[in-house]
């Protein structure tokens, strides 16, 4: 079987089992705290807290994981060894209070031995039973449901099964929350397989761990106590790059002799492939591993730079695929270190052009879709076309840091004695990308020796920093439900004195409250959409809302900026949203719909939404796409959004079950929904969105767009206006044109023509003036030569001249200099508020020992200006207040 096998016959087989079978969830997380989605259970969260209801009982996947950057980084150690990756699929089955242990222990045994063909007798189990301090209670039910299995396959469990502590068999969501006992799967690899249990979490590479089944059964409180859940749930995982692996290299279990390796699959022989042909055939993967990471054979450095490579192509590949781009800052910052370790690693092998993109162009064709369960939806619309042209882009801008990164190093070296001290390792490391082990080969390479304890210093420091700033994650569970507001602002019904009751008040960091009321039309700030405004009627008094937002639990908090006692509470309240203000957010936020829609069918399907922001004002909509947009294709936007809002399209907005949506609906990056979703209908195109909008497209009036540029590599973002902010701009326009035809005596239809004319008039202007000034320049020029003939060689001459610029100014001084080769010449001009001033030595006066350079710096130091330059030709500027002449005198003489 191969990977595609695999993860095919892995769906297919719970499916069997009654599991509803999800497609794999984006590797950007929904979960701020997390950088990639990392694990196959970040998707799932909401469910174990029950924030979200699941949509089956049993549910199968094949989830994307990315481990790089965070908690869970696993970057430094790709290349080193044969098992670790930054991107990996995790097979995994769950239930959310349906089956337990026995129906996951028993499935998971049927899976492997007696589907799979994996020999029972070489396979291990491990359950939790606690250590002295450590929580909950000796896993009993799991090591029943194991013995059952290993008696049934004829096997004694007393050598088939083992215990472990919280650190092996202990599983946490975090520091509080849902957790439970786990039960692993081990795997003997060694040639006899006769390792035994000693052999399981021993750290021998020849057992590997091939499954994780988590119980989800207690509840960890902030006290340090653990409550069992009133609901259990089942979370497990196998990597399918290590089952691959293994089934690769013994050869369907047939041959155990060689060293077992995740990168021994179809899923990377293609990429070792195009390395290879990449490298001219110069250099092959032999699979070695090294014995010493820090001091490598050659064909151990070779093996690592495959597996570095092949490992970061896949995981750029797919997290491109999904709509993460390298940046400067968080998962993007993670993202451009990748690419950079994986340029450093191919330069390694001799790789040359952009070879990043080839690799990637292979890795599409590897993990592209299977026809039946795609894994990867909407990952790879055109791989061709974005991938490869942001790739390119990095790879790029990566040759010109890695050139600054090799200066640093050779310039670290030359002041501290051929010595590359810590602090300069670490900033080639966290700076520009460069790993501690390519620092230390490019140093050996150069007789460069390395400072290894001050770079740990350097990184300790960074930890503890991180460590200082790190919060303790702190998961409610199961609760809380009570307290949410109702939300009756979709209509417009509930819009003007909807009646209701004051609940509570909480305090603002700024001055005031935030008000909870039972239920509200005001619309909370998500999505990218603005809260709403209005006022709030209690009793006799009226209160303006300034902001609404969402708080914990669902709460809807309203902010006023006055203090309301606690005695109100309970009363009756009327709430008002500020109509026109509604209605101008709604046109902008279904403008955005109509431009994302309109951004698909010009430049391709694989734009994605990466941010947007909607306000009364005006909509900002971030998108991916790797080059800026032509004027033509803006229009083409524009034109094809405003079609649909002189079409006046009614909107359709309902709600559905998550699987019963429309086949074409599209859902926003990275978000996990639950049972129940909200689908906005325009015409033939659907979005999942729980924001406001118009009844019908031509209540948006129109739509222009003002500005198009990047904001990141591969990120593009468009600013647009709607309705009344359009008709405004508009208006300002005309305004504007208006004004300016009465400036120029014209028309406002003959405005172009007029200004034609002007543009004109002045270039001709501009050429009288520039002749006048050449004919100034040559009357000082020949004034100050004659003046220069007078003097005594070797010629020190300065002084005053009128000039209209520092470049009129440079032609002076340089011309003197080349016609007076023994000259040092100081000029000096006043415009506007400041001096100007240049000076230039003659190729005798340099090999005197004279310099430019320095007498503008000593210039600039005592007229408290700035200066430059090189020692044939400085310039700079002085504040006007100075006498600069006399400064010049005074350094001429010296």
């Amino acid at each position: 079987m191969n990977a595609a096998d695999l993860r095919a016959d892995f769906l297919e087989f719970f499916r069997g089992r009654g599991h509803a079978i999800v497609p794999s969830a984006s590797l950007l997380p929904s979960a701020p705290n997390l950088l990639f989605t990392n694990a196959g259970m970040n998707p799932f969260v909401p469910y174990f807290l029950n924030q979200l209801r699941s949509p089956s009982g049993r549910i199968a996947d094949v989830q994307k994981c990315m481990r790089a950057g965070g908690k869970h980084n696993d970057l430094g150690d790709v290349g080193y060894d044969t098992y670790h990756h930054t991107f990996f699929e995790m097979l995994g089955n769950w239930s959310f209070g349906d089956y337990f242990k026995e129906e996951a222990i028993c499935w998971a045994w049927e899976l492997l031995v007696e589907r799979w063909g994996f020999p029972k007798e070489r396979l291990f189990a491990t359950v939790y039973r606690p250590l002295p301090g450590e929580p909950a209670s000796y896993d009993d039910e799991a090591y029943a449901a194991w013995a059952n299995v290993f008696c049934r396959a004829g096997l004694d469990p007393e050598e088939h099964i083992t215990c472990g502590g919280a650190r092996e068999n202990f599983w946490m969501m975090g520091e509080t929350g849902p957790c439970g006992p786990c039960t692993e799967i081990h795997m003997d690899l060694t040639p006899a397989g006769n390792g035994g249990l000693s052999l399981v979490n021993g750290g021998n590479p020849r057992c590997m761990e091939l499954w994780n089944l988590v119980f989800i059964q207690y509840n960890a409180l902030e006290n340090g106590k653990f409550e069992k859940l009133s609901m259990h749930y089942v979370d497990t995982g196998m990597g399918l790059e290590r089952v691959a692996g293994i089934l690769a290299t013994t050869d369907g279990f047939r041959d155990f002799s060689r060293t077992p390796s995740n990168y021994g699959s179809g899923l990377f022989r293609p990429i070792f492939e195009k390395i290879c042909e990449l490298g001219d055939g110069k250099v092959r993967y032999g699979n070695t591993v090294p014995a010493n990471r820090h001091a490598l054979t050659q064909q151990e450095s070779v093996d690592c730079a495959f597996r570095v490579l092949a490992d970061h192509a896949r995981a750029l590949t797919m997290a491109i695929g999904d709509g993460i781009f390298p940046g400067n800052e968080g998962r993007g910052y993670v993202l451009r270190r990748i690419l950079r370790r994986a340029v450093l690693f191919g330069r390694r092998l001799g790789l040359r052009g952009h070879f990043m993109a080839e690799l990637a162009k292979t890795c599409a064709t590897v993990l592209r879709p299977l026809p039946n369960h795609g894994p990867f939806p909407l990952s790879f619309a055109s791989p061709e076309d974005f991938l490869p042209r942001t790739l390119d882009a990095e790879q790029d801008a990566f040759g010109q840091t890695m050139d600054r990164g090799l200066r640093l190093l050779g310039e670290a070296a030359d002041r501290h004695g051929g010595k590359l001290p810590g602090d300069a390792l670490f900033e080639l490391h966290d700076t520009y990308g460069f790993p501690l082990d390519l620092s230390q080969l490019i140093a050996a390479e150069r007789g460069i020796s390395v400072d290894l304890e001050g770079f740990e210093r350097a990184m300790e420091r960074q930890k503890n920093l991180a460590r200082m700033a790190k919060k303790v994650q702190k998961i409610a569970v199961e609760g809380g439900g009570e307290g949410v507001t109702e939300f009756v602002g979709y209509g417009v019904n509930h819009l003007e004195g909807h009646r209701t009751k004051l609940l509570q008040s909480l305090p603002r960091k700024e001055n005031g409250q935030f008000l909870v009321f039972a239920s509200s039309p005001f619309y909370g700030e998500r999505g990218g959409q603005v809260g709403d405004r209005g006022t709030v009627r209690i009793g006799e008094n009226t209160f303006e809302i300034l902001d609404t937002q969402h708080g914990a639990d669902g709460l809807l908090l309203h902010a006023i900026l006055s203090t309301i006692s606690h005695e109100c509470m309970g009363e009756m309240a009327l709430l008002s949203v500020d109509i026109p203000r509604r209605r101008r957010i709604a046109a902008h936020h279904t403008a955005t719909h109509l431009i994302q829609a309109a951004l698909r069918q010009v430049i391709g399907e694989h734009v994605t939404q990466a941010g947007s922001s909607v306000t009364d004002r005006q909509l900002r909509f971030d998108f991916s796409h790797f080059r800026a947009l032509e004027e033509e294709q803006l229009r083409r936007i524009e034109t094809l959004a405003n079609g649909v809002v002189r079409a006046n399209i009614p909107l359709r907005i309902f709600e559905t079950d998550f699987h019963g949506k429309p086949a074409h609906c599209l859902a926003h990056f990275g978000e996990r929904y639950g049972s129940r979703v909200r689908v906005v209908e325009i015409g033939d195109t659907a979005e999942l969105c729980g924001g406001t909008h118009v009844a019908a497209t031509g209540e948006i009036g129109t739509i222009k767009i003002l500005s198009e540029g990047a904001i990141a590599a591969g990120v593009r973002r468009l600013v647009a206006v709607a309705g009344e902010p359009a008709q405004e701009l508009f208006g300002e326009i005309f305004r504007r044109q208006r004004d300016l035809a009465t400036e120029l005596h014209c028309e406002t239809d003959g405005l172009q023509g007029a200004v034609a004319a002007l543009r004109e008039r002045t270039k001709i202007l501009e050429k009288q003036m520039k002749q006048v000034e050449q004919g100034e320049i040559q009357r000082q020029l020949e004034e100050l030569t004659s003046r220069a003939l007078t003097l005594e060689a070797p010629r020190r001459f300065g002084g005053r001249v009128q000039v209209g610029d520092a470049v009129a100014l440079r032609t002076l001084v340089l011309r003197l200099a080349e016609q007076f080769s023994d000259g040092v010449f100081f000029l000096v001009s006043r415009t506007e508020n400041r001096w100007i001033f240049a000076i230039g030595c003659g190729k005798e006066a340099l090999g005197r020992g004279n310099s430019a350079k320095n007498l503008a710096t000593i210039f600039a130091e005592k007229s408290g200006g700035r200066g430059g330059g090189k020692d044939d030709f400085a310039s700079g500027t002085a504040p006007g207040g100075v006498v600069a002449e006399e400064i010049v005198a005074l350094l001429l003489r010296s």
